[in-house]
């Protein structure tokens, strides 16, 4: 007993010198940390003391926490605001629309790659899928204003020809549509970049459960199901969880160049997020205390919407972020 007392300080010093010792192998790797530390440091830490505005009368110039307290009083104007139940509305409907339509493309588009047996053509597809994510949104707008445009835009011009309607319809002049042009515009841009993590996934299964399934006479379907999906169920949930907390963003760097910078007042009844509801009183109308609290808001709905969707998670047996 006494030498396993005596062992036990050595054991803990070698343990420090080896920790150190592997800091110290790893001092490259842990240096191009750095600037992604001080990033997330300076963009989105240091200025969350500006969240004091929001219960302050904060105007321009004024020292940030030196300014006049108020409480509540600017989350209450925004509950009470006659626009309140719209714009949330509009960010939840949107929301849940590229949730419930979104979410599965990326998946189902993994899938159908993993099982094209041309290399040639999955690498093509895979490409020209991938290729609309690094187009702004400002240029993938006025493709969507000249493909949906009343005079001379292709879809306008195949409806009218087919008989499907008796005069172009203003897509952008009704607010019925503009939902569906956000959803649509979304997926078109972002489902083959978002693929990329769910064919790595696939790529990551052992291929001796495919063969092993093909003789005891799994078919493709089957395969599919009962290896290809249970084996990226894991992904399939982080990333569910994930997506469930940012329900709150409705995609604020997408709706404001389909609606021309906030001035296409015809859509605006579908159109009008927190986000752009936050841009508008904010920056046009320079209610910077106004638009913290109800940016806080959004921050404070977030985090309760990952909590929930994280324990639910946990509670059914599912894997989960903590």
């Amino acid at each position: 007993m006494s030498n396993i007392q005596m062992q036990q300080p050595v054991l803990n010093k070698k343990n420090k010198v080896s920790f150190f010792k592997r800091n110290k192998e790893q001092l490259e790797l842990q240096t191009m940390v750095i600037p992604c530390i001080a990033l997330i440091l300076v963009f989105s830490y240091i200025p969350m003391y500006g969240v004091i505005t929001a219960f302050q009368e904060y105007k321009l110039g004024d020292i940030i926490g030196l300014s006049q307290w108020v409480g509540f009083k600017y989350f209450k104007e925004f509950f009470m605001d006659h626009n309140f139940w719209r714009i949330m509305k509009n960010t939840f409907g949107i929301s849940m629309l590229k949730l419930l339509i979104g979410f599965p493309a990326p998946i189902i588009l993994a899938i159908l790659i993993n099982e094209v047996r041309s290399t040639a053509f999955k690498k093509s597809v895979q490409t020209i899928s991938y290729m609309p994510h690094f187009i702004s949104w400002v240029v993938a707008s006025g493709l969507f204003f000249e493909l949906l445009s009343i005079d001379g835009g292709i879809v306008n011009t195949i409806m009218v020809n087919l008989g499907i309607v008796d005069q172009p319809i203003m897509f952008f002049g009704d607010p019925k549509y503009f939902w569906g042009i956000v959803v649509i515009s979304d997926i078109w841009k972002e489902v083959g970049f978002n693929s990329i993590i769910f064919i790595a996934a696939i790529a990551a299964i052992d291929s001796e459960l495919y063969e092993a399934a093909e003789i005891d006479g799994a078919g493709r379907l089957a395969k599919i199901w009962h290896i290809t999906l249970a084996c990226i169920k894991p992904t399939i949930i982080i990333i569910l969880i994930l997506d469930i907390s940012n329900i709150v963003n409705a995609g604020f760097e997408q709706i404001m160049p389909l609606t021309n910078n906030l001035k296409n007042q015809m859509i605006l009844e579908s159109s009008e997020i927190i986000d752009t509801y936050v841009y508008k009183m904010g920056i046009q109308l320079w209610r910077y205390s106004y638009s913290t609290a109800v940016g806080v808001f959004k921050s404070v709905l977030s985090i309760a919407l990952l909590t929930f969707a994280n324990q639910f998670a946990k509670k059914i047996g599912e894997d989960n972020l903590w």
